[in-house]
């Protein structure tokens, strides 16, 4: 997969992109990722990005200029990426739209910035994706979570193949407890369950403990479940 993002701030991915999970799935070849600074594409002489809005109104919005010409400059190597604008505007990112999103072969990322961004450029995206119903500065640490969690589902970029299957959200649920060694530590042990090599009684007391956490701590999720029948 290749992703562009389009971002006033280039250095802020300097650190998400060279550490960890997504350092080695762009070692490996797994991903191609290229930041793009959209500054490098204003016509203005000192470099401004932004205007006041039509109409009134408080702050500065980003222009669609610059945008427009470093997306056009971008398709032309991506002729085929999917454009996300994140926004707050945008449709909520869950582990479902993540692993939709994780199956194009291309992705353009936009990050916006400033009181907003000019409308126009709307014409120009194909899905808006959304954090959470929050305010940030700007959309850089929306991209980089939207980064994160669609570069793990990617094939071969998880150690273990079955990791992301079993994770948090995966079938709609919280997960599990999870305990390693030591087996005591200060009187606390584990659930015996876990140690019994009953594979079976391991998963029936897994899904169990999962919709508990979930009706405990998000009720919100509980409409997700699925095949509860018969555990």
């Amino acid at each position: 997969m290749t992703i562009d993002i389009l971002t006033l701030f280039p250095k802020m991915f300097s650190g998400v992109t060279s550490e960890s999970i997504i350092k080695r799935a762009q070692k490996s070849k797994k991903i191609k990722i290229r930041i793009h600074d959209i500054r490098d594409h204003t016509t203005d002489k000192h470099r401004k990005v932004d205007d006041k809005p039509f109409g009134g109104g408080p702050g500065m919005v980003l222009c669609c200029q610059p945008i427009m010409d470093a997306l056009a400059k971008v398709k032309k190597l991506s002729p085929q990426a999917k454009v996300i604008l994140l926004t707050p505007k945008g449709v909520p990112l869950d582990q479902a739209a993540a692993q939709s999103i994780s199956k194009e072969k291309a992705l353009i990322l936009i990050a916006g910035h400033y009181e907003g961004i000019d409308e126009r450029v709307r014409q120009v995206v194909d899905e808006e994706i959304s954090i959470g119903d929050y305010i940030l500065t700007g959309g850089e640490l929306p991209a980089m979570v939207l980064l994160d969690a669609v570069v793990r589902l990617l094939p071969g970029v998880l150690g273990h193949e079955e990791s992301a299957l079993w994770e948090t959200f995966a079938d709609g649920l919280l997960e599990y407890p999870q305990y390693t060694r030591p087996g005591d530590y200060n009187g606390e042990g584990v659930p015996e369950v876990l140690v019994s090599g009953n594979h079976n009684s391991i998963r029936r007391w897994r899904k169990l403990q999962s919709v508990l956490k979930t009706i405990r701590s998000r009720p919100d999720l509980i409409k997700n479940i699925k095949q509860l029948e018969g555990e």
